[in-house]
């Protein structure tokens, strides 16, 4: 077995015998009160589970007082809060109160709040535990289970790599207008932990399971699709969709993510893709998603259902800093131990710093950040081993 393979082998699994886990995961906690929360804890509710949402913000949960209304694809209706007579969401600023008992954990919102509850959770967990990262881009779950154990976390949890929520979302006041959204690579770390992943599909129903968190990570293409969409634009590189004549209104079904793409942008994810999978390979990965099944994924359709519709610049900005912190840079990260070259993923990180006004890469998941000498190739692959197996 060659060194790249047993350092796959590492990451994929602790050795540790898989624990009993819930067969329906019916007890759910969400963290965080923002729309993506807001989306899950509908759709959890939508199924029968008990849910719970915290949020360490006022804000946040003064606006669910009037609870989560549902419009377009999937479970249309209105979701109300802290109702003791009928099934409901449940909020709180108590975290410890949340996740006690529960036997799913979502961790919502950038991935600087995700790294967050990780710290915070390591003295709350039990058991049998399941934590989702969704979306967990690249590294995710790595990174989560390393945070956990710096903070004394001795639980055996499975923690979840999902690559994109169901449904994309624009928000109106309560209520999220939703579009059905394109399959979504998910793994568990330890790997092997089917059940997990049969349980969740309940709530995230666009899950397409894979072997191992080395492997979905490599086929988060996240980065390679919404950085060129969002940062490529303007005269020198036309977007796509249908020519507008001059004085002309786009239509709105036609205001799409999938139609900043055009085909300056997709040469440009082209090549991301191809030095994704030249460094994937290193690492014995070869069945990552094609061009197609990364744009249905992380630019869904170009007008009508599952049309992803176009941020606005703020939340633009919002993306395209986890796109350089847990896409990009984790990337260009395994390329130094792969001893590959990604000229144009590198290029697109320093273009993000650039016009976020910040070096996003020392912020970025790196394998160093995570317990995992990376000047050698052999050294990094027995850290690995001893952070997957829960000896480091």
């Amino acid at each position: 077995m060659s060194a790249f393979s047993e350092f796959a082998d590492a990451m994929s699994s602790t050795g540790v015998k898989p624990v009993e886990t819930a067969a329906d995961m019916s007890r759910v906690a969400i963290l965080g009160g923002g729309d993506d929360a807001r989306l899950l804890a509908a759709l959890c509710l939508a199924e029968g589970a008990e849910v719970t949402l915290f949020s360490a913000y006022g804000a946040e949960l003064d606006a669910l007082k009037s609870g989560v209304a549902v419009h377009g694809a999937g479970p249309v209706g209105a979701y109300q809060t802290n109702r003791e007579d009928a099934p409901s969401i449940q909020t709180t600023a108590e975290l410890d109160r949340a996740v006690a008992g529960a036997e799913l954990i979502f961790l919502t919102g950038p991935i600087h709040k995700q790294r967050t509850y990780s710290m915070v959770l390591a003295d709350h967990l039990s058991d049998g535990q399941a934590l989702v990262l969704a979306p967990g881009r690249s590294m995710g779950a790595l990174e989560a289970a390393w945070l956990l154990r710096v903070g004394g976390c001795e639980a055996d949890v499975t923690l979840v790599e999902v690559q994109a929520a169901p449904y994309w979302f624009t928000t109106e006041g309560a209520t999220l207008h939703l579009s059905e959204a394109g399959p979504a690579v998910a793994a568990t770390l330890p790997s092997g932990r089917t059940s997990v992943l049969t349980a969740l599909s309940k709530y995230l129903p666009n899950i397409a399971p894979t072997t191992s968190t080395l492997a979905s990570g490599f086929a988060d293409g996240s980065g390679l699709v919404e950085a060129p969409a969002l940062l490529l634009g303007g005269a020198a590189m036309s977007d796509g969709g249908p020519t507008i004549p001059m004085g002309g209104v786009p239509l709105e079904e036609n205001q799409s993510f999938r139609n900043l793409i055009g085909d300056d942008q997709q040469r440009v994810i082209e090549q991301m893709a191809d030095e994704r999978r030249k460094v994937a390979f290193r690492f014995g990965v070869r069945d990552l998603p094609s061009i197609d099944e990364w744009l249905a994924t992380h630019a869904g359709a170009a007008s009508g259902d599952g049309r992803r519709p176009v941020p606005s610049h703020a939340e633009a900005k919002k993306i395209l800093r986890d796109v350089a912190i847990g896409s990009l840079e984790p990337l260009v990260s395994a390329a130094r131990v792969a001893g590959c070259e990604v000229p144009v993923t590198k290029s697109m990180l320093q273009m993000i710093s650039a016009a976020l006004g910040a070096d996003l890469a020392p912020a970025g998941r790196r394998l160093e950040t995570v317990g995992v000498t990376a000047d050698d190739l052999d050294d990094a692959r027995k850290a690995m081993d001893r952070i997957a197996k829960g000896t480091r």
